[in-house]
Formats: structure tokens, sequence, C-alpha cells
């Protein structure tokens, strides 16, 4: 009889979509109380028989219809564990929701439990007055465990990263695989490293996906000069900081050159194949690639072109500009970091994620023309004057304007690890997704990729490549 796959905190979909990616076939069964987040999972996973309810009111014998449970996924809540909800009280009721799989593990028995949380699982303890007891931190934890044990099941757990297995982030959980078959628990073997490692340069990883990847060039990125509402000092400060970080003191990045629109101050970016460095307000992270975009061009439209291909006419305008991007995390302080690398760790309030690009035209006068420095404050700068100077392969170029804007809910799902593919602005019945709660489902959800390569790795007879190998 074919074995079960139950999704137990199903959310927006991200196990269930790394699941798929492994065996090839749709989760049996998905349970959540939240029904926005069950929309959206219905939506992208129409075969699964869902639960729009509380876990805890789920029978399991009765789910299952007396089928034999294969693997069971849980990613309880995890809000009440992380070190991001601060100082604010927790909620026993919600840091209790784990136990449920206990319920599941005596009355159906999976034969492998893949738990997901927070690296703060671990020190799950009691709690008193709305406060974890820290003379008694981990002690509930390690009750859980023993008494998974005592269900006859082996278990294991460790952290690890979703970028070191193919996700363009840096997000970090902490997995337990409980197994009750015999058969000993196996963790993933990194496919993905750090690009200067010896392990990519030898070819046995690949390079880590980049936050520059996620990113839709085309977007266009409004200046901060003529918002109706100027931005907080804090962000200026932080943008301020980036530019200073990624394009003045950083003569070895690579720019890039962007068409201007003539028809008035609007600049317009599309897709490279190497990434930029751009800043935003949460999670941020820049690669700079120099590109070339013509202007005034017909038949085949514009085209942006490496900085070491030559032009194909030899203008005598200045219609050409360099742009380089970098990320700024608004929430917190972040003063921009290398799109080469993942992007950080996305939260529920993912919306905080903002993309700068500063805009440089060739140089022809003096210092003296120039504006303010870029290391004071740019609440100072209120005219699109032209100020900075950056050198480039011995070319002076001065920075004309800076335009920012919000990472798109789609660039989110993205950095998750999500496929473009996947429905997230509206549900199965037609109904437009509110980006609110898009970007929530992204921030809460478990990067496909980890579900994935732990699937493969603990049930490679679920998988389809070991079926297809078996043919």
């Amino acid at each position: 009889m074919k074995e079960l796959i139950i999704d137990s905190f199903a959310g927006g979909g991200g196990a269930s979509t790394g699941i798929e990616m492994a065996t090839g076939r749709p989760v049996d069964i998905a349970i959540n109380h939240d029904e926005a987040a069950i929309l959206m999972h219905k939506t992208n996973h129409p075969y699964t028989k869902h639960y729009c309810e509380n876990i805890w009111d789920v029978d399991p014998i009765e789910a299952t219809g007396g089928k034999p449970v294969g693997l069971m996924w849980a990613s309880p809540d995890c809000r009440h564990f992380s070190k991001a909800k601060g100082g604010k009280p927790v909620e026993k009721k919600i840091r209790g929701l784990a136990w449920v799989v206990l319920r599941w593990a005596a009355k159906v028995r999976p034969r492998v439990i893949i738990l997901e949380n927070v690296e703060e699982f671990v020190t799950w303890g009691p709690v008193r007055k709305g406060r974890p007891v820290k003379s008694k931190k981990g002690v509930t934890f390690e009750k859980f465990i023993s008494q998974l044990q005592a269900l006859g099941y082996k278990v294991d757990y460790r952290e690890l990263r979703a970028c070191d297995y193919g996700a363009p982030t840096t997000r970090k959980r902490f997995f337990m695989i409980a197994r009750c078959d015999g058969q000993p628990i196996r963790w993933p073997e990194p496919t993905h490293g750090d690009p200067d490692s010896l392990m990519v340069r030898c070819g046995l990883l690949k390079p880590w996906r980049t936050a520059a990847e996620i990113i839709d060039w085309s977007l266009p990125c409004p200046s901060i000069f003529d918002r109706k509402k100027p931005l907080a000092e804090n962000t200026l400060r932080r943008i301020a900081k980036g530019i200073q970080k990624f394009v003045i003191d950083n003569p070895k990045h690579l720019l890039f050159i962007i068409q201007v629109n003539h028809a008035g101050d609007n600049f317009r970016g599309q897709s490279c194949k190497e990434p930029l460095p751009t800043i935003t307000s949460k999670h941020g992270f820049g690669i700079v690639a120099p590109v070339i975009a013509q202007i005034g061009q017909t038949g085949g439209g514009d085209r942006i072109r490496s900085i070491e291909e030559p032009l194909s006419t030899n203008v005598s305008k200045a219609d050409h500009l360099l742009v380089t991007s970098n990320l700024i995390q608004l929430n917190n302080n972040c003063d921009g970091i290398d799109l080469i690398k993942p992007l950080p760790t996305i939260t529920a309030g993912g919306g905080h994620f903002g993309e700068v690009r500063t805009f440089l035209m060739t140089y022809y006068g003096n210092s003296e023309d120039i504006g303010q420095r870029l290391d004071e404050p740019l609440r100072t700068i209120t005219s699109k004057d032209r100020f900075g100077i950056v050198t480039v392969a011995g070319q002076d170029y001065q920075i004309v304007d800076i335009g920012m804007r919000m990472l798109t809910p789609r660039e989110l799902f993205r950095a998750q690890g999500f496929p473009d593919d996947y429905i997230i602005d509206y549900d199965y019945t037609g109904k437009t997704y509110p980006k609110k709660e898009q970007v929530a489902r992204c921030g809460n959800a478990v990067p496909p990729q980890f579900a994935a390569a732990l699937v493969r790795a603990n049930l490679p007879e679920m998988c389809r490549q070991e079926r297809e190998f078996a043919m």
C-alpha cells in the first residue's frame, strides 16, 4: 500500500514544494489553522487533501484512513522561540505545538518524521509569567526527544543552511529527524558552497546562489529625491553608508551601464547575466556587473552588454550611465551586503527589503563642482545635484542620482528558493491574494531545497530518481 506523506504545519507550501521536487508526487495531507495559508497551499497543491483547522483537532487515525505514513513533516510555529521576537512575552501554548508530533507518532507511527524550527528550539523549556525560565533552558526539549525515543524512534538533530543546498538565502534552521524503521538517519551533503572555497574551485560543489539572481532588474527604481515623503534619517544614513561601502570604497567592484530614457529622468534596468549590488531593507547582498545599454537603437530594441564588449557605434553625447546597486536592511542595522552572497533570512515582515541603485555619469569637471561627501548624512541633500567622485578603470564618474525601491513579494519568494511559477498573488478561486499575506507566507516558509535534500537523503525509495533508475 502506498505510504502517505503529511505536511502537518503546511503554511504556504514551502516544505510541500520541496517534498514534491524530490518525490515527484504531491503530499497527501496538509494541515494548517490559517485560512490564508491554506488558500495559497491549495492553489499550488490542488491534489492534496487540506485540513484548515487546529492540528490538535485533526484525528491522525481518521485522517490517514488506516494507510501507512511514510513521512510526516512538522514545522510548528517558531515565533515564540525565535530571538527575532526580542523581549516580548512568549506563549506556552504556541511553544508547545511540537507536542502534537508525539500524538501522531503514537497513533499512526510515521516511518520518518522531520521537524523544522529555529535554532533556539533546543532551548525549549518551562515558561513563567510569559518568560522562559533560564535555569531550565532546554529541559522540555530533552523531554520531547526522550519521549520520541521511548516510542521506538531513533532521533538526531542539527542545524542546516539553505544556501548550502541551492537556495539563494543564508536562512539557518534546526532540523530533527526521527525514524522507527531501523534504517540509519542520513544528513544530506551540501551541494553548494563559498565561491572562494577549494571545494567550489575544484568543481566538487556549485557556488552559492546569489541575492542578485532574485532581483527583477527591469523594475524601475525611483529617485529618493522625488519622494513626496522624505525617507527616515536612519534609512538615509544606511543608504549613504552602503554607497560609501560598495561604490566609493570599492574600486574593484564592477559596475553596469544602464540606459537613460530621455523622455524624462526615468532610468530603466534590464536583467543581466552577472548580478549587481543592491540595498534591501531587511536582508542585503549585492554583486556588481558591468554592462552597457545604448540609447536610441531601433530594430532589435536596446540591450545591456558587458563593459568588456565594444560599443556598436561611437557616440559623442553622454547617453550611457554606469549603475551600481546594493541592498539595505531598513529594520536592522545593516549598511548593505554584497549581492555575490545569498540573501539573509527572510521573516514574515520581509517587506523591509529595498533595492538601492546609484547612477553615475562620466565626469569632466573638477572636484569643486561636486556636492557633499557620501559618508555624511544624505538628509542634507535637497536636490539632484551631482556629488561624489567614483573612479572606474581610470575613468572618473560622478553620482547623479540614487534610486530605491522595496523588493516585491515575487523577489522574496525567489530568495526563499521557490520556483517562478509558484502562484502567490491569487488563490484557486481567482481571488487576489493581498501583498501583506504574500509576504507573511514567504517569511514563514521553509525553503523547498531544505525539504528536497532531506527527503532524498532519508527516503530515496520514495524519490523519483530511485524509481526511474529502477525502471
